[in-house]
């Protein structure tokens, strides 16, 4: 299961950069937010079949969910967007390699401390290495 989710992490990365590709360019047609609308549109629509469908869990309990978890939400609008006003300007490849290293970073502060709820994994120095390595990327390819 490992492997596969693996697999599945970059698939889903590959995925992101053409959907910020994708969004970067429809951003310029009807407007940046508006590109970003429509993502969630379109993707509610179709998460909302699937849910309607193969759904097992009950959507009526979000209400009792701890209110800071309802947040992914509004930072999946903040990364979209940003995503789409981003790539126009900088490119996909500046644009997603930034924003793994802002994943990085903002995951190993995650672990180091345990917040939300993640298992503890201090910060060491290979960690920091590989984010210096990552922003020598960024510099290097830009």
């Amino acid at each position: 299961m490992r492997y596969i989710s693996y697999l599945l992490a970059l698939f889903a990365g590959a995925a992101l950069s053409f959907e910020g590709a994708i969004y970067g360019e429809l951003g310029k047609s009807i407007g940046k937010l508006e590109a970003s609308f429509y993502n969630f549109l379109v993707g509610s629509i179709i998460l909302g079949l699937l849910w309607l469908f193969f759904g097992k869990g009950k959507i009526s309990h979000v209400v009792e969910a701890p209110k800071w978890t309802l947040l992914g939400g509004v930072l999946g609008v903040i990364y979209l967007t940003a995503i789409v006003i981003s790539v126009p300007f900088v490119g996909v490849g500046i644009t997603m390699v930034a924003v793994i290293i802002g994943q990085l970073i903002m995951s190993m502060i995650i672990e180091h401390y345990g917040w939300l709820g993640s298992k503890k994994a201090r910060i060491n120095k290979e960690k920091i290495f590989a984010v210096i390595s990552m922003i020598i990327a960024l510099i290097l390819v830009n």
